[in-house]
């Protein structure tokens, strides 16, 4: 069987200069992640580790495209998790340790987020040293709109984030663009995209102090609603966010609420918990060992099942989420989801 050229692979790995590219090749599905991918990236990053012709990691993604990463193959894992989710399992698994060797980099970690960057796409960008934005930058973690939750180290960055920035993105999935992404602190830098080439040559031949220049500091378009944010996603619970969101009656207010009430109320408890969680563990691979323990079972569930077919698959964007209501989703539900895996636990 013969090779397939480099340039028809899903992801481009080569030195060039100081750096070790990568560069995301799936462009007619905006790049989103496979296992194959995840290997790819992996595999290189492994390699260049202790090579010291690597001055640091250049990732950035094939030309023409409206994406930097669109996220996972959620195709893939909601076939498999359809049946028995061992596919599903083994893509996580890939993928999360890809997430933990990108926290763990030793060198400088560049990622160019110049397009749409979600779920996946994120987990490869947001753990690593430099995360340079674009005006074309759309950051979302929307897994609640289909009944999965924000993984690829959701837990450990979003409850990070200043205030509560983190808790109002992965409860609503809101979309940040632009100047926003740094001014949410998950961006470390933004540049016009019209620069990125000649920035990436510079940094190719020059090493990382290319992009010190670049604008490290914004002020949000959320900016307005930050001490109403604050107030409302500070609450215990996913009912009381919602009982503070619709006490406020701020028009914001009202439209995050209205926004929360056709997410699915598994997930929206999921990631509360999630977030809570995460903010006790001492070790980023803690976290992923726990977001592994939720992902393998909730692909699983009808939730997940019906999210994928209401936005992906019939496109209707109306799924019928069971249980219906928040009250619906009882603790015991979730210490199952959370629960440890025992002989199948998440190795480094």
């Amino acid at each position: 069987m013969s090779e397939i050229p480099k340039s028809e692979l899903p992801v481009i790995a080569r030195k060039e200069g100081r750096a070790g590219r990568l560069t995301l090749n799936r462009p007619k599905a905006l790049h989103s992640l496979n296992p194959d991918m995840c290997l790819i990236m992996y595999e290189a990053l492994k390699d260049w580790r202790n090579d010291p012709e690597v001055e640091f990691i250049l990732v950035d993604h094939a030309p023409g495209t409206r994406g930097f990463c669109a996220g996972g193959d959620i195709r893939l894992i909601a076939d498999s998790g359809a049946l028995d989710g061992q596919e599903a399992a083994h893509f996580f698994a890939v993928e999360y340790r890809l997430n933990a060797l990108i926290h763990a980099y030793p060198k400088p970690y560049v990622a160019i987020i110049d397009g749409v960057t979600m779920g996946g796409g994120v987990g490869i960008a947001v753990h690593g040293s430099h995360r340079i934005a674009t005006e074309n930058t759309t950051f979302a973690m929307p897994e609640s709109g289909i009944g999965l939750f924000p993984d690829v180290g959701g837990g450990w960055f979003m409850p990070r984030l200043k205030g509560e920035l983190g808790e109002w993105l992965a409860q609503t999935g809101a979309r940040l663009k632009g100047k926003d992404v740094l001014a949410a602190g998950i961006a470390t830098h933004f540049t016009d995209a019209a620069a990125l080439e000649a920035l990436k040559a510079a940094a190719i031949k020059d090493g990382v102090t290319a992009f010190d220049a670049l604008e490290q500091t914004a002020e949000g378009s959320f900016a307005p609603h930050v001490a109403l944010m604050d107030q409302c996603f500070a609450k215990d619970s996913v009912e009381e966010i919602f009982a503070a969101l619709e006490a406020s009656h701020d028009p914001w207010a009202l439209k995050q609420l209205a926004d929360l009430r056709t997410k699915s109320p598994t997930t929206l408890k999921v990631a509360k918990r999630q977030m809570q969680e995460a903010l006790k563990l001492t070790t980023f691979e803690d976290n992923m060992r726990m977001e592994y323990r939720i992902a393998v079972r909730i692909v699983r569930t009808f939730d997940f099942q019906e999210g994928v077919r209401a936005v992906i698959v019939d496109k209707d964007n109306a799924p019928k989420w069971s249980p219906a209501t928040l009250e619906g989703v009882t603790d015991a539900m979730l210490d199952n989801l959370f629960a440890d895996l025992g002989d199948q636990e998440l190795t480094f």
